[in-house]
Order: structure tokens, then C-alpha cells, then sequence
């Protein structure tokens, strides 16, 4: 089974706080709220340069003691990445020393994310291949294709995030989770899904991600009421 950092997955689901604005602050908040890890949304951030991340990541590293997963996201997956690709993938490379994760975007361009991904794992990196679909939940089946596409990529964890439009897509997303034989994440974004986060957990999902304050995904629930409402279940 898959680990980010010192956190065995198969142990149980990691619960991922997003870190969007204030890092330091927003880490501690986690931290207090019950997050098994850190994603730190570059894109989000509005950081742009290898000095300056650095520089916060070790802030953040310094203030809490948990797995980071790195992430600068493409605009069309959701993010606020403004530059080009090159850069975009280059940052992440740069950083990936001192993290323990990578997020990057099926939709990266192949040769920029075959060489991250490479280079996460001769690191010993985690590598998360994710894809997000804002307008629907596609059928099982191309969600299946996407799955094994970010597998065959090299990721480690295939990630995938859909709206939900009807309560038919919720039920797909976790048939699919619950069959899955390598790990995934899987979530259904929305109000139709936000249950997903909660419940996916259980299904085989090793990932469920909430905000610290504000929600920076349609459906995404805070820390403390996504880790409160996994107690109840548990």
C-alpha cells in the first residue's frame, strides 16, 4: 500500500487539509482540527518562484510535523496557475525535495509530467495523478479509463473529481471506488456529493480532503466536521 510521507494508508484514509491563503496559520489551524496532511496549493498561494516556496514550505515545516503534498493546479483541474507550463511543472520539481507528495494533472502536458512524476519516485515521492470534471460525473466506465490512465502514467494514486448531478453519479463514484484494485481517490464535488468526502473513506478511497475555513472545491467540508462526522461512522 501507498504512504505520503510516515503515514501508512493502508492504515486507514488520510484526511488532507488545503492550505489557500495565510500557510503558517492555516497549517496550525489543521494541525488543532485533526488533518493527517498538508496539500499546499501553490497556484492558490499566488507563488510563483522557487525561493519563495521554499521559503514558506519551511515556515510551514517548522510550525506543524506532518506529510505536505505539493500542488500547483492547472486552471481547467480548478487552480489559479497563471504562467506557463514549463514553469508551472518546474516549481513543483524544484520543491520536491522538501515535501512528500506531488499532485500533477492528467491533463499536464506528458513529457513535463512523466519527467516530474520520474523524478518524485527517484526521490521517494509520492505521486498523486488526479483529474477534475466541474460540469459532470461521465459514465463508470470512462471513469475507470481515467483511473488506469493516471496508474499508467506512473502515479502511485489515481485521483479523480466529478460533480455529482443527480444522486445516480454519487452511487457510480463509489461502485467504482469500492472495485478499484490499485489506490484512488475519489471524490464527488458539489452539494449533491458532499457526502462522498465522508463516506468515500470507506468505500477504498485513501484520500478525503477538507478546507480549513473556506471551501476551495464545490461540496469540500472543513476539517473538523469532515474528521467529526468519520468519527460517528467508525
Amino acid at each position: 500500500m501507498v504512504k505520503i510521507g510516515g503515514l501508512d494508508l493502508s492504515e486507514g484514509p488520510g484526511v488532507v487539509a488545503v492550505i489557500s491563503r495565510f500557510p503558517v496559520e492555516q497549517a496550525k489551524a489543521a494541525l488543532l482540527q485533526g488533518a493527517d496532511m498538508l496539500e499546499i496549493r501553490l497556484d492558490l498561494l499566488g507563488i510563483k518562484d522557487t525561493k519563495s516556496a521554499l521559503k514558506m514550505i519551511a515556515e510551514v515545516k517548522a510550525a506543524v510535523n506532518i506529510p505536505c503534498i505539493a500542488t500547483n493546479r492547472l486552471p481547467n483541474d480548478g487552480g489559479k496557475w497563471e504562467g506557463t507550463e514549463e514553469k508551472r511543472i518546474q516549481l513543483l520539481l524544484d520543491i520536491l525535495p522538501v515535501v512528500d507528495a506531488v499532485d500533477v494533472e492528467l491533463a499536464a502536458v506528458a513529457d513535463l509530467r512523466e519527467k516530474l512524476i520520474s523524478t518524485a519516485h527517484e526521490l521517494g515521492k509520492t505521486a498523486i495523478v488526479s483529474h477534475h470534471d466541474f460540469n459532470g460525473t461521465p459514465p463508470m466506465e470512462k471513469i475507470r479509463n481515467m483511473l488506469e490512465m493516471a496508474w499508467q502514467s506512473g502515479g502511485d494514486i489515481a485521483k479523480f473529481a466529478a460533480k455529482a448531478n443527480s444522486t445516480a453519479d454519487t452511487m457510480n463514484l463509489l461502485r467504482v471506488t469500492h472495485a478499484a484494485t490499485r489506490p484512488v481517490c475519489l471524490i464527488s464535488m458539489g452539494d449533491i456529493g458532499k457526502h462522498t468526502r465522508v463516506i468515500a473513506p470507506f468505500y477504498g478511497s485513501v484520500l478525503t480532503y477538507g478546507s480549513i475555513d473556506e471551501a476551495v472545491a464545490p461540496g469540500q467540508l472543513n476539517i473538523a466536521e469532515l474528521k467529526r462526522t468519520m468519527r460517528l461512522l467508525l
